[in-house]
């Protein structure tokens, strides 16, 4: 199976249902396939190898999507917010492929295959095309490019073909499965995998969608309200800018059956503080890579109730990212590649059929299809999968494992903490020691030897900071990763 026919069963079957909306224009799933099909056509009549996008969330999104798949080119958003030094040697990498975007002029680009994001809207795009659209996609043909987003290193491509993309989706989605009413509100970025996870899942399920172009948390909010979400997907920026906007009060969304999120790891205070806000709303944590094709494991609502009713096990567990979704496979190695036991921490490996593994450069699957997800983590003995953070994240202080990321949780906690970033710093009798920086919530102060203590009172010595600074912001993502390597450089620097 190919994505176009994804889209292909939907509109066949859905026809005048809503499909997406943008702003005040909507399309049917019919108008949809029928947009995305006049694309191909005038893609291939381009002579294009491949459709890059540079441009945010409308409509335009998905008709370039399935517009690339009928045409049997790969699909490569790459990230708008790029400055012209970033963007032009991915926009050279990818010659010969046409190029959607805001303005006419790209960096690095041929102006003859640059197309204005606009005009994929108009119903007149390549309607007098003549050429024929290919009768058949390889299903393991290349679908879509993705650049991984580098929080330490050079981004690299990673490839997903066909076959990867829709054994996600048919594994995890019901076709046709959502009603009428349902809506997905998507502010994810479109180069992201969970943008295009969204697409590919609501598309597939009957749902509509609505795009956000940015995020705001005061516009989030009222489009929750005013086109009667059912379903939306957040990072975790976002959820801790909605929670800090509510300021307590709550959130007023009673169509919101199910607010998902990823991309990042959250916050623990803030999911609690979310938890405590949208009354009636089922939460889920979706894991996943984009080397994976997007989500590979879930914590599901009744997980999610349980610890905000105050079931022990249960509050452990909002710790985890749930578990490994039907036809995923989990080991927890140790250094060497030995298989650990249930509890033990070590590297997490992932195998299935959605789980792609290979960059432009070649793959990093094993002989055996195991993939090196490069996270941390362990497994409970109820098959809960916890995630640590990146392998390269750890700190080694004095021969102990330590994860940054249960500090910076105990730092959020203070109530004068809105976020914070912990890292080992090189120590000549330590090997390693423990820094953190963080940034105060608005109107709101703190001493450092305050925050000492207050670590001290939480965490045993050894996980106490040798030292903490003050910073107005830290580096993130556009998707809410943390980007260590600047927060390291800035402390060193």
């Amino acid at each position: 199976m190919n994505l176009s026919l994804l889209l292909e069963m939907s509109a066949s079957t859905l026809e005048d249902r809503p499909a997406v909306t943008s702003g005040s224009r909507t399309l049917s799933y019919a108008q949809l396939d029928a947009a995305a099909r006049r694309c191909a056509a005038k893609f291939l009549s381009m002579g294009a190898t491949g459709v890059v996008y540079c441009g945010t969330n409308d409509a335009s999104f998905p008709i370039a999507v399935f517009g690339a798949a009928y045409a049997g080119l790969p699909f490569i958003p790459l990230n708008y917010r790029l400055g012209e030094e970033q963007l032009q040697p991915l926009v050279e990498a990818n010659r010969g492929a046409v190029i959607i975007a805001e303005t006419a002029k790209v960096p690095g680009s041929d102006p003859e295959m640059v197309v204005l994001r606009s005009t994929l809207l108009d119903a007149s795009f390549a309607s007098a095309s003549d050429v024929e659209l290919p009768p058949f996609v390889d299903p393991e043909d290349v679908a879509i490019v993705l650049y991984t987003s580098g929080t330490s290193g050079t981004p690299k491509a990673a490839l997903l073909r066909h076959r990867h993309l829709t054994a996600y989706v048919i594994g995890t989605v019901e076709f046709a499965g959502a009603e009428p009413e349902q809506a997905a509100l998507v502010t994810v970025p479109p180069y992201h995998i969970a943008g295009l996870a969204n697409l590919l899942s609501n598309m597939y399920s009957g749902r509509r969608i609505v795009y956000l172009e940015s995020f705001d948390a005061q516009v989030w909010l009222d489009t929750l309200r005013n086109e009667r979400i059912t379903q939306a997907m957040v990072v975790p920026t976002m959820l801790a800018r909605v929670v800090q906007h509510l300021d307590g009060s709550p959130a007023d969304a009673p169509t919101l059956a199910t607010l998902s999120y990823g991309g990042a790891r959250m916050p623990l205070p803030v999911l609690e503080q979310a938890l405590e806000l949208f009354v009636g709303t089922g939460f889920v944590n979706a894991y996943g890579l984009t080397e994976t094709s997007s989500t590979i494991a879930l914590l599901g609502p009744e997980d999610h109730d349980a610890a905000f009713a105050g079931d022990p096990v249960a509050k452990v567990r909002l710790g985890s990212v749930g578990k490994v979704l039907p036809g995923i496979e989990v080991e927890v190695r140790d250094e060497d590649g030995n298989v650990l036991a249930v509890g033990e921490p070590g590297l997490v490996f992932l195998r299935g059929e959605q789980v792609s593994g290979e960059y432009d450069g070649g793959s990093v699957i094993d002989a055996e299809g195991w993939f090196p997800t490069k996270d941390r983590g362990w497994i409970d003995g109820d098959d809960y999968l916890f995630i640590e953070g990146r392998a390269d994240d750890t700190i080694i202080r004095g021969g102990e494992n330590i994860a940054p990321a249960e500090i910076e949780d105990v730092l959020r906690r203070h109530e004068a903490i809105v976020d914070a970033a912990v890292v080992g710093i090189p120590d000549d009798e330590w090997g390693q020691q423990i820094a953190a920086v963080v940034v105060l919530a608005p109107g709101k102060s703190v001493g450092v030897d305050e925050l000492y203590d207050f670590c001290q009172q939480h965490l045993r010595s050894s996980k106490t900071p040798y030292r903490i600074e003050f910073r107005d912001e830290l580096p993130h993502t556009p998707t809410g990763k943390l980007l260590r390597r600047e927060v390291l450089a800035d402390l060193l620097g």
